[in-house]
Order: structure tokens, then C-alpha cells, then sequence
């Protein structure tokens, strides 16, 4: 696979700019403990992956879920713990999980012609 960088920056901005802006304090806080909030989160996350394709976004969206899942319980656990350390060591594992997908799914882009 042959990585455009334009697409790559493209994706990473939109990444952020999805799961950290558009993410409610709300989505936020009960996301660990109630799938309707986490569900939320990650149907505004993919909304702005639909641009770059709907099976790029599916893909994400999917994979977004799953680790969202894990981790929010996971940081939930350790911020009510005072395990400051480890609660954003867990968030960099996540953040890691996310771009990583989002690169491996990348040629769904080039199949779709957008870049």
C-alpha cells in the first residue's frame, strides 16, 4: 500500500478534530457506562469519516467502537482510582489503536478515488 500524504494529513486533522471536538463532555463522561452515549460518540465521530468513504467510515466507526469500549471503562477506572499516570498512558493506547486503523484502512480511500 502506498501511502498518499495529503489523505494521510486529511485523516489525521479530521481524526482529532471528530473524536476530540465534536466529543460532548457529555459523550465523554458516560460513554464507559452506557452504550447510548457511546453509540453517540461514535455516530458524530463517523459522520465526519462519510466524506472520504462509507466503507472507511463503517470500518472506523466499527473499530472505534471496540476500543472506546475497552478503554473508557478502562480510564473511567483509573481516573476515579487517582491513577493519573496510567489513565493517560491508556488514552495514548487508544489514540495509538485509533491511528493505526485509520492508516491500515487508508487504501479504502484510494479505492474510492477521493485522493
Amino acid at each position: 500500500m502506498e501511502i498518499n500524504g495529503y489523505e494521510l494529513i486529511a485523516v489525521l486533522w479530521v481524526h482529532w478534530f471528530a473524536d476530540f471536538c465534536m466529543q460532548t463532555d457529555t459523550m465523554a463522561q458516560n460513554k464507559s457506562t452506557s452504550y447510548k452515549w457511546l453509540g453517540s460518540h461514535i455516530l458524530v465521530y463517523s459522520l465526519f469519516l462519510f466524506p472520504f468513504g462509507w466503507g472507511f467510515a463503517l470500518t472506523n466507526a466499527c473499530a472505534h467502537f471496540v476500543t472506546d469500549a475497552i478503554s473508557s471503562r478502562a480510564t473511567s477506572y483509573l481516573w476515579k482510582k487517582g491513577d493519573r499516570h496510567n489513565f493517560f498512558v491508556v488514552i495514548g493506547i487508544d489514540q495509538a489503536l485509533h491511528l493505526t486503523v485509520l492508516v491500515l484502512t487508508l487504501d479504502q480511500i484510494t479505492y474510492w478515488g477521493l485522493f
